[in-house]
Parts: C-alpha cells; structure tokens; sequence
C-alpha cells in the first residue's frame, strides 16, 4: 500500500497511477474535505480538474477549495472499499454525506451456547452459539420485549450460574408464580428448560403458530388429566402470544431477514429511512436526516449511507431491498457477503410486494423529512422571537447574531480548562466550538482563568487579522477573526468583571458581556450586568434560550475536563511499580496532582497519601531515584 503527498496539482495528475485506490482532497490548511474511493485513480482525480460545466453544486463548490491532494493505491477495488469506510469515519469530511452518528443498535441475545441459557440485551453479535434478534431501535423497546418474554415463558432471571449453583440457596418468588421452573433447584430436566429457549427463539424469530400448537396440545393434555389451574395459565399464555402476534405488522412474505431502504428529498435536504424486518415482520424503523444534501445524486446518497450505516453493523440481513440503482452494487454484495459470512443479495424492486414495500418506506421518509422541516421551523421562529426579547431586555441596539459562551471546570489544582460555545442565530454552532487548557494558574483561579481564556480567544483574533494583512489576503471573518456580539460568562458580578477588565486592556468597548447565574438548585436563574441582575423568570421564552446557552458552555466544559482526568489515570510511569495499582495511582495523581510532583515527594510526603504504606512509598521513590 502506497501513499502520496501532491502539491503541484497539475503535475502530480499527470503522475497518477492506473490502479484501484482511495483519494483524499485537502484545503490549503491540509485539513481533508473529501475522501472518495476510484477503480482506476488517475482517470478518476483527473476528473475534478476538468471542466466544472455539468458537475454537481457540490463539486463546484468543493474543487476551488482543494489546494493539494494524497492517494493510496490499492490491491483491488473491495480493498479500497473498506478503505474509504475508514478514512471518511476518522476524518469526516465536509463534502463527503455524512451520518451525524455511527451508532450501534441494541439486540436481544438467548444464550444457547450456556447448559441453563438466559435472555439478555446487547450490542454485539458474536459468534459464539448463541442466537440474536434485532436490531431493535431503542434500548425500551428490547426491555419492554424482555419484560414481556419473562410473563409468558417461565425462565431464569437471576445471576446464578448453573449448574455450579443448583440447590445452594431457596428458590425466589419467581418459582413460586410459576414465571421460573426453578432450575437452580434441579427440579427441571436440562433439555426441558432448553426446550422453554427454543420456544423463546421461535417467538423472536415471529414463528409463533409453532408455540400456539404446541400449548394447545399441552392445555388439552392437562385438561384430560383434570389439571384445570395449569390449562388455565396455559390458556391465558396462548391469548397473550396471539394478541402480541396480531399486533406484529406483517411486511413480507419471506422468512429471510430483510433491511427495507428509500429516501425523500427537497431542494436542500435529504431523508433515508430504513425498516428492518425479520421473519417477514417489522421489528423496527430509523431515519437519518441528511442537511444541505438534497441536490446530491439519488445513487450516490443510497450508495454513501450503505457504506457508512453497514460499516458499523453488527448484523448484515440476507437481503437488502432499495429504492434506486447503485453503481457498485456488485462491489457493495461482495463487502457486506464477506461481513456477514454469507450471500447477501441487494435488490431494486420493480413491482409486487417488495415494490411496495419500498413506496411504503419511502413514504415514511417523506412524512419524517416534513416533520423535520416543521420542526426547524418552529424552531427557527421561536429562537428569532426570543432573540429579539433578549435583546429589548439587555437594551442592545441589534439583534445580536453570535453569541459567545465561556465556562471554566477544573478538578482541584489539575484538569484546569475552559469551554467557548457559539450560538449564531441563537441555535449552537459546534464547529464553532473551542477549549482551553489552562496555563498562567497553579491552584483553583476562577476569575483568573477566565481571565487567561478571555485574552487568548482576543489575542488570537488579533493575530488571525494581522496575518491576513500581511498576506493582503483579506479573508471572510471565520476562526478567531469572527467576533461576537455579546458574551456571556458561567458566574456572577466576579466573572464579569474579570472579562470586562480583559478587554478594556486589549482596548475592546463595543462588545456587552454578561453572566449567567443559577439559583440555590443549579437552575439557570438570571443575566448578571455591571448594574445588576435582571431576573429572566417572568419571560420563558429568553429563560429557555440562556439557560440552554448555559448548560452547553458547562457540558463542554465538563466533556474536556473528563477526558484529561481519563487520560491522565488511564496509563502513567506508575503502572510499572510492584505494589501500585489502579486504586492507588489514582489517589497518588489525586493527591500530587502530576507526575513530576509525584517524582520531587519524599517518602514521608508519599507514605502520607490513603492507602500507601511506608513500603510501597519506598517502593515509588526508589523507581524514581
């Protein structure tokens, strides 16, 4: 496998190598804008660079940003497939359609591969023997399954491990209503209780006419034998597998497994909605909203969401019926056969039931893309309409159009850092998002760090200005150079004076700060001004928006400082001491703060931290000295 830096663009296209490969395009600060997989690179690339006449909006707007460009040949084409799975996951590029998330769906899993098997939730399938359904598109919905699957067959719940743990304590309540055949009292036949799974299997599998026939028969045995309590509980089991199966939507006629995909899509946005039907029945529904991708070819929105959505499945079906044609179908069945381990077939339909299917998927996505559009809507007008209250009630003169929020989160005398969210237009911008780690502060400074982070953002903004003057490159205002028009700050009448003491000394006087208070119970509770509070209670509407404004500053706060604090406990020189594990590194980290404090301690100052003795103090100041 080979990689390939290009900076003569022209040059290097007359370079490109006639093989298989993944291309990657890159904007002149070498971040990656676009990741796209060719049979034949050169022919591909070399496309970009040609007339942009009968190109897509997209590539339009994409080919004057691209500065320079690698490539990686590779072996075959489902090599480079995979590839471009990975690339566009790790570097998300903003011209690629993306996923907003790579989520992985919970199942439910009977363990058949246990001598006493147990129903459990999980998200991973592997091949263990045991059997997996789903996937379901909430964790509620496997519960509630799981709750219902405990009143009609009569299984295990505990956590005892059998048969190491048969007759060692009293059957639990279970056994006695007859929800469990008590097999940690072996008084069920191994096989019996197997017996009990399979028909759990067959019931998530939708094949209960088998069940029903088989507790028919049970229910008339019992009968005859004058067992009149059990043919009842028999009886009532029967109505209830009926009633949940009559509630079950049945989609096909086929017993293999199928994933149903169509989109909807307008001028600007795109929708993909997906059914996931097993045995024939709809176990469960997702959609994904795809913005600004609505002028993006119909094949290569299916074929881009398949490659990102299958990429990170745990369970591939049989069968996979879409809405349109897809260019690499063959390539696509060959990657997703070798996934799953076995032939999947993916198939457009032209009439019949899966060709009604389909409509009825689409559909389904027209209906989620409108709720979608109504929402933002709603959404835009309501935020505009409590924009404009903010606004009468700080007594600016304009609306304000970015809104920058400062937050600090520190862990003692280590993990200091500060979070810069931006709302433009009153909605979160989280590309627009920053964090600090800082610097000038040795102990818990609030009004300190507040202050460092206010004049790092500033004296950026001023280098960011300074270089595009230099350069007589005046660029539109993004980074640092993009400047808010109001501030506000997590605290009280300290923090804001703090800011407004940073930018009276950088010489800014046009930009309003403020800060965000919360009450006795951690509640947003006003906006703080050099003249004082104004209580935003009375007005929901602006209290709603601050308060949001506020939460997002203190999460991404909180986000980063968790991270450092994982970081700093995951792995360390500590790991390598004979007696300090991970209990004691942490209280050693916690109570030092570093490494490097740790090293300068003496063996006194270490054998003063809980649960380090004066032997292992000995211990850590010897690996150090």
């Amino acid at each position: 496998m080979e990689i390939k830096k290009m900076f003569d663009i022209q040059e290097e296209l007359r370079k490109m190598p006639d093989k298989p490969g993944v291309y990657l395009m890159k904007d002149k600060k070498g971040k990656v804008i676009y990741v796209g997989k060719a049979v034949v690179l050169k022919n591909r690339v070399r496309q970009y660079f040609q007339s942009l006449s009968g190109q897509s909006s997209k590539v339009r707007a994409m080919v004057p940003l691209i500065e320079e460009f690698e490539y990686i040949v590779t072996d075959s084409e489902l090599e480079a497939l995979i590839l471009e799975c990975n690339l566009i996951k790790k570097y998300r590029p903003k011209f690629n359609v993306l996923l907003k998330d790579d989520k992985t769906y919970p199942y439910i899993k009977v363990t058949m591969n246990e001598e006493y098997p147990r129903v459990i939730m999980t998200r991973r399938i592997q091949k263990d023997g045991g059997k997996y359904f789903g996937p379901y598109t909430n964790v509620g919905a496997v519960k509630e399954t799981i709750k219902i699957l405990k009143k009609l067959f009569p299984m295990k719940t505990c956590n005892k491990v059998l048969p190491r743990d048969i007759g060692k304590e009293r059957p639990c309540l279970n056994y006695y209503i007859y929800q469990c055949l008590g097999p940690c009292q072996g008084n069920v036949d191994k096989e019996e209780y197997r017996m009990v799974m399979k028909d759990i299997c067959s019931f998530l599998a939708g094949r209960q006419d088998r069940i029903i026939k088989r507790l028919e028969e049970q229910m008339k045995a019992a009968s005859e034998n004058m067992e009149f309590e059990k043919a009842a509980r028999i009886r009532d089991k029967i109505n209830s597998i009926k009633h949940i199966s009559e509630k079950q939507k049945v989609l096909s006629t086929s017993d293999v497994d199928q994933d149903a995909i169509a989109f909807a899509k307008d001028e600007t946005d795109a929708c993909i909605q997906v059914f996931f039907i097993r045995g024939g029945k709809l176990i469960g529904r997702e959609h994904f909203i795809f913005e600004g991708m609505g002028d993006v070819e119909d094949s290569e929105l299916i074929a881009s969401f398949m490659k990102q959505f299958y990429s990170t499945a745990e369970f591939v079906p049989h069968e996979i019926l879409i809405q349109t044609e897809i260019d690499e179908v063959e390539l696509l069945q060959k990657w997703l056969s070798e996934k799953r381990g076995a032939k999947v077939n993916i198939r457009v339909p032209r009439k019949g039931d899966k060709y009604q299917l389909i409509e009825m998927v689409s559909e389904n996505a027209q209906v989620a893309l409108e709720q979608f559009k109504r929402r933002i809507k709603a959404e835009a007008e309501t935020t505009g309409e409590s924009l404009k209250e903010l606004t009468e009630i700080l007594g600016l003169e304009e609306v304000p159009r970015r809104i920058e929020a400062y937050d600090i989160s520190n862990t003692g005398s280590s993990e200091m850092v500060a979070s810069m969210v931006v709302f433009e237009d009153g909605i979160p911008n989280n590309k627009e998002y920053r964090r600090f780690r800082i610097k000038s502060q040795e102990g818990q400074n609030d009004y300190g760090s507040m202050q460092e982070v206010i004049y790092r953002r500033f004296r950026r903004a001023e280098k960011e200005k300074s270089l595009q003057t230099e350069s007589g490159i005046i660029e539109m205002e993004k980074g640092f150079s993009k400047l808010p028009d109001v501030i506000f700050v997590d605290g009280g009448l300290g923090h804001l004076n703090a800011a407004n003491e940073v930018l009276k000394d950088l010489g800014i006087y046009n930009i309003p700060v403020f800060g965000m208070v919360k009450d006795s119970k951690h509640r947003t509770r006003g906006l703080v001004t050099p003249d004082g509070e104004i209580e935003l209670s009375e007005n929901i509407s602006v209290l709603r928006l601050v308060t949001s404004i506020q939460n997002e500053a203190h999460r991404f706060a909180i986000e980063y400082n968790k991270k450092l604090r994982k970081d700093r406990y995951k792995s360390s020189e500590l790991d390598n001491i004979e007696g300090v594990g991970e209990k004691r590194r942490k209280a050693l980290l916690k109570h030092f703060g570093s490494i490097s404090r740790i090293k300068a301690a003496e063996v006194d100052e270490l054998a003063a931290v809980e649960g380090i003795s004066k032997s292992t103090a000995q211990k850590i100041y010897d690996y150090f000295h």
